[in-house]
């Protein structure tokens, strides 16, 4: 009698980030390129994130790091990995993030359906 072993096959599915529902347009994909190739690095994301602070209750956190964290929510935007925190995902759902380069402002905007209102100098809301 032979012995045949049978391989053992693993079934189990690679888990994936969740996704979440912020969007980056196109300008704003094309500038943090920019900005991640003046400093020369490519391991770097784009982390969104509501925080408690300013005069409306919450405030944006926008930033580049290089951690994955468990429970992050990921997309990516042709080669810019946009990252959102679990906490931050029902805040930010529906949000948009441009980059305005005028005479007036220069800079990254986030504009958010969920926000109900904000303070005066626009760095805050609720």
């Amino acid at each position: 009698m032979t012995d045949t072993a049978t391989p053992v096959v693993d079934t189990a599915v690679p888990t994936e980030a969740p996704a979440h529902g912020v969007k980056l347009t196109d300008t704003a994909a094309g500038k943090v390129k920019s900005l991640l190739m003046q400093e020369g690095r490519d391991d770097l994301r784009l982390r969104v994130a509501v925080q408690p602070g300013g005069c409306s209750g919450l405030i944006y956190q926008l930033y580049f790091d290089e951690r994955l964290l468990e429970n992050d929510a990921t997309v990516d935007y042709d080669g810019v990995e946009v990252v959102v925190d679990k906490m931050s995902v029902p805040y930010l759902d529906g949000a948009a993030i441009d980059f305005e380069d005028t005479i007036q402002k220069q800079g990254f905007t986030i504009d958010n359906p969920n926000a109900q209102g904000s303070c005066a100098c626009g760095d805050s809301f609720h």
